[in-house]
């Protein structure tokens, strides 16, 4: 976390394309997490603009326009009006949902294009590209395919191959055909301005690798390092459409902004949009924190392009963190908008009505911060009934309930408790370590949510409830009624102040809940929230004397047939894949049995993977940089088919560390990355359920 105090923050989510409907993977990887951090800085007095909006240009727009036989406008306004409604029934709290069809936003990339070209720092460049004489339009790289030079794959697109793992250039593939029509296309000379990355390289060391190596995730750092590393090279940043924002040039008919130019730009204008006048203070003012959610397929944009661009301009401040998340898969297969693989959130809202604390807590508790993680519709289940309802719910009713069967509904007085028998002793020793043990959970769960860490943060939250019901259970006050009512009063009071601060931590992460709470103590949070969120200390919410409302249950458990009528939803959903073979392989025959002896001069660890890229004049080879807690080491692996440079960044490893150290390629290899490998021959990493140190051992 930044050590600066800032007098206001600027929390931007990514622009989602305006080409579909959200889906889960969607909101894990981005919108929820930003949520959840805008509502805790609001709970504390800040000074928050919270922006977003849909990004609505590109190659992809103008052919899902096509397919659907209408106009990009009317495309877009589809799909911003579906993701529109969609944030906002699901209660995601911006302060703007604007888009990038919107005339101040035209006005804002324009002008900011226009800053930058009067200082000549973009090249002209004329080049031959793939054009499609049918369509009439310049291919984009992804809407070219053909036969893969590397391995022979008959679908490769122009930027890579998806079997192989190869980087590709459209020019590279063998027999190419445009996607689009399914035609041969053909290259024509057409010029382009381009952004001078390289010329930022050395900036972006100084400022990214020296500036946020011990403050930004490691999965975030690993990736933009891996990307310096390897060297920057200049990117184009206009494009041959008619759709889009055209470029603010004499000699630039014709062309349009690149969508990757003009959509982080987006954050710019939507909150010229929302603050008017002041929205320089958010954007020009060294006193505001910049803060960028996504997800890990746009780390390179926010963490490298779009800095350079704002530095390039010269008068913004530059991001401060950038909270990448990994990806979510949904029963063990990724999530896919194209074979209609996913849980769609407007879907889920209509098939969970009233529900959406649930998906909140779930997505939150599974957040794919550090790796990718897996949704199931079993584990969201038992998320539900064993921590929600079991946990959360069960502790608020009981109090409300023992409240209301011993007090007629009143809050009863807090009194000092005289220490007079042998069970009024145990009751203020129990309330004791209650207190402390309550204060740590509340000090965590502050201290995890300025660093990012939602998982960890919602973790603590759920443990005061957890405190909560130990200490009920301990001091067990339906029992004590027969005989000692003045310390049933002293228990429940606290116990509701417990209530009452559970329902100010969960504000951030189950705002449904929060209310619900409150409506059943029948108070108002606000003042409370503020103290406790700024103090990390627990607040007394509820006077002595307070009358509250009724108890109701605050969840109800998920059944078996909600959840499969889901699973069934997704089964007829998924197309049937046709194998290439349908005979599987043979396992592996077991090698030689060894004595344990042998086995313990093994030394297995886990690391973290630093850095990664392709080996040259190898389809197999990775080479990684791995903190392996000890020291830093180089690592080949034969995975480049299996897994992308890019995406090694940041996972944990487990692997052979005292390997005698191996030459391949002229590079010495200093430990073996191990892998599970099935009957298909794909390999899989061995990663940790949670992220560990590294250097922590394997036994």
């Amino acid at each position: 976390m930044s050590k600066k105090d800032f007098k206001r923050y600027t929390v931007t989510a990514a622009l989602p394309y305006a080409n579909g409907p959200l889906h889960i993977g969607h909101i894990a990887g981005a919108y929820l997490p930003a949520d959840t951090y805008v509502r805790y800085l609001r709970l504390k007095g800040e000074d928050v603009a919270f922006v977003c909006g849909s990004d609505e240009h590109g190659v992809a727009i103008t052919i899902g326009a096509k397919k659907e036989g209408v106009t990009p406008k009317a495309f877009v306004d589809k799909y911003h009006e579906l993701m529109k409604k969609a944030f906002a029934d699901f209660g995601i709290s911006f302060d703007i949902y604007s888009r990038t069809s919107n005339k101040i936003h035209y006005e804002t990339a324009q002008d900011f294009f226009r800053k930058i070209d009067t200082q000549n720092i973009f090249l002209e460049e004329t080049s031959d590209q793939y054009f499609d004489e049918q369509e009439g339009i310049f291919l984009a790289d992804r809407y070219i395919a053909g036969t893969c030079p590397n391995c022979g794959h008959t679908n490769a697109y122009g930027d890579q191959c998806e079997k192989c793992g190869t980087s590709l250039s459209p020019k590279q593939l063998i027999n190419p055909r445009s996607t689009v029509s399914g035609n041969t296309p053909v290259l024509r000379p057409t010029k382009h301005w381009y952004f001078p990355l390289d010329k930022y390289e050395g900036w972006l060391r100084e400022w990214l690798m020296e500036g946020h190596k011990n403050d930004w995730k490691t999965n975030v750092y690993g990736q933009c390092r891996s990307w310096i590393e390897q060297g920057l090279q200049p990117r184009s940043i206009t494009r041959d459409l008619e759709w889009g924002i055209p470029v603010p040039r004499e000699d630039g008919k014709g062309k349009v902004l690149y969508v990757w130019f003009d959509a982080p730009i987006g954050y710019i204008s939507a909150t010229k949009e929302l603050k008017g006048a002041d929205w320089e203070k958010y954007w020009k003012d060294e006193d505001t924190r910049l803060i960028h959610f996504i997800g890990k397929d746009n780390i390179v944009f926010h963490c490298i392009i779009f800095p350079s661009m704002l530095k390039a301009e010269g008068s913004f401040i530059l991001p401060d963190n950038v909270p990448a998340n990994e990806f979510l898969n949904l029963e063990g297969d990724k999530l896919s908008t194209s074979r209609n693989h996913a849980v769609w959130l407007h879907e889920y809202l209509e098939d969970f009505p009233g529900r959406r604390d649930e998906l909140r807590y779930v997505l939150t508790s599974i957040s794919p911060e550090t790796k990718d993680a897996d949704f199931t519709w079993k584990d969201y289940q038992q998320k539900v009934n064993s921590e929600l309802v079991a946990i959360l719910g069960n502790f608020v009713n009981r109090v409300m309930v023992l409240t209301w069967k011993f007090f007629d509904g009143k809050v009863p007085s807090a009194h000092e408790l005289p220490n007079t028998n042998e069970k009024r002793k145990r009751i203020l020793d129990l309330y004791n370590q209650a207190h402390t043990d309550l204060s740590k959970s509340v000090g965590e769960m502050v201290n995890s949510l300025d660093e990012f860490r939602f998982r960890e943060a919602q973790f603590h939250m759920l443990n005061i409830s957890r405190i909560g019901n130990k200490f009920l259970a301990d001091t067990e006050p339906w029992k004590l009624a027969k005989e000692d009512m003045e310390a049933v009063g002293c228990i429940l009071n606290y116990a509701l102040t417990v209530v009452g601060n559970i329902a100010i931590a969960c504000e951030p992460f189950l705002p449904d809940t929060t209310k619900n709470i409150a409506t059943q103590l029948n108070v108002d949070l606000k003042e409370a929230a503020v103290k406790f969120w700024k103090t990390k200390m627990l607040v007394e919410p509820v006077p002595a004397g307070h009358q509250i409302a009724p108890a109701a249950l605050l969840f109800k458990n998920v059944e078996d047939s909600d959840i499969e009528v889901q699973v069934e939803k997704l089964r007829k959903n998924k197309p049937t894949v046709i194998q290439e073979s349908t005979a599987e392989k043979p396992l592996t025959p077991l090698k030689p049995i060894i004595t344990f002896d042998d086995f313990a001069k093994l030394d297995i660890r886990i690391g973290t993977v630093t850095a990664a890229e392709k080996m040259e004049k190898s389809d197999k080879l990775l080479k990684l940089t791995v903190n392996s807690g000890l020291d830093v080491r180089t690592i080949l692996s034969g995975i480049a088919k299996h897994y992308k440079a890019e995406e090694m960044v940041g996972k944990q490893v487990t692997f052979i560390a005292n390997l005698a150290p191996r030459k391949m390629m002229g590079i010495e290899s200093q430990g073996m990355i191990l892998m599970a490998e099935d009957n298909e021959g794909k390999l899989r990493l061995i990663e940790p359920n949670e992220e560990v140190n590294p250097g922590s051992t394997v036994s």
